[in-house]
């Protein structure tokens, strides 16, 4: 099977691009220095510059979003003209990228200024300060997560993220075709792309241009959801559970008991992983739906492996 493509990173994401992308989500609006938007956002969070309008910089996070609430403009309003700009500036010259006033305030003059002379763009968001914070910092997660890509088609089977993978005409697309007949959700066949959010969770999708689409060898493209209805794909899914398909041959062996966990890593979380072989006659599709229960009973504490071997182990001892 080929390997998952490298790992993909951003280095920043301008001021423009995020506007554009997460805009109406966070409710943003342009006010000011509508020339800076080509500014860069180095970092994937917010940051709040209560202590930096009081001069004080050390450990600024000039790279990130800044965000003013109550307190930032009440305390600008206390200043004076001179300290109003003088701070802004400041500010300004850490190349901080841009600025998000929360709660509907409308920048001052000395904001709308010195964003216009010096390129800042100033945005305004309705939402209060600490939801937005929130919200953003869940949008630039994503838009600065790592990325990779699998050649597997992955599944949601009832309610668990499964990746298929597998070699080129192993039989993927007719395993998931299988498992959408019997009410399961495909959410990318063939190539999966698939991002790591919160340094903790493996999120799939599929590509724009193929969402809801699959290949069938011998008919060709179809289209999933006319067919099976709008509840047969999905956007994104969690990985769960990682199922590979391989063609036996006499020198494999397989697993009889399922005590032995394996683990496939993905961008450095390791997802558990199980090895199906292919063989005529096999109802591939029966072995991974169930293979998807197993691993659900074994994240609410059920190991049936396990359970069993306990089970013999005691009846053996008793015998003794």
């Amino acid at each position: 099977m080929p390997p998952p493509k490298p790992i993909q990173k951003i280095d920043g994401l301008s001021v423009k691009d995020f506007f554009n992308n997460y805009g109406d989500h966070l409710k943003l609006e342009l006010m000011a220095g509508e020339r800076g938007m080509r500014r860069i956002i180095r970092e994937g969070s917010v940051n709040r510059p209560s202590l930096a309008l009081t001069g004080f910089f050390k450990y600024f996070a000039n790279k990130r979003l800044q965000v003013f609430g109550a307190s930032e403009m009440t305390y600008l309003r206390s200043l004076s003209k001179e300290k109003q700009t003088e701070r802004l500036s400041e500010l300004i010259d850490r190349s901080i990228p841009c600025l998000v006033l929360a709660r509907n305030y409308i920048p001052l003059p000395t904001m709308k200024k010195i964003a216009e002379e010096r390129g800042l763009p100033i945005l305004r968001t309705s939402m209060i300060t600490m939801n937005f914070i929130n919200a953003a910092t869940l949008s630039l997660d994503a838009a600065f997560a790592p990325t990779t890509s699998e050649h597997g088609t992955m599944m949601d089977i009832k309610g668990m993220g499964t990746l298929i993978r597998g070699s080129s005409g192993i039989g993927k697309s007719e395993c998931a075709l299988a498992l959408i007949e019997r009410g399961h959700s495909i959410v990318a066949d063939d190539h999966t792309r698939i991002r790591l959010l919160d340094e903790r969770e493996l999120i799939a999708s599929s590509l724009d241009l193929n969402r809801g689409h699959m290949e069938c060898r011998g008919i060709g493209i179809i289209n999933v959801g006319e067919m099976f209805g709008v509840r047969s794909v999905r956007l994104d899914k969690r990985i769960d559970l990682v199922v590979s398909l391989l063609e036996l041959t006499p020198d494999m062996q397989e697993d009889r008991t399922g005590l032995d966990q394996d683990y496939f890593n993905i961008l450095g979380i390791d997802v558990p992983h199980i090895e199906i072989f292919v063989r005529p006659g096999r109802d591939i599709a029966r072995i991974v739906e169930v293979a998807s229960m197993v691993q659900a009973l074994k994240r609410l504490g059920h190991d049936p492996a396990k359970e069993f071997n306990d089970r013999l182990i005691a009846l053996m001892s008793d015998k003794k």
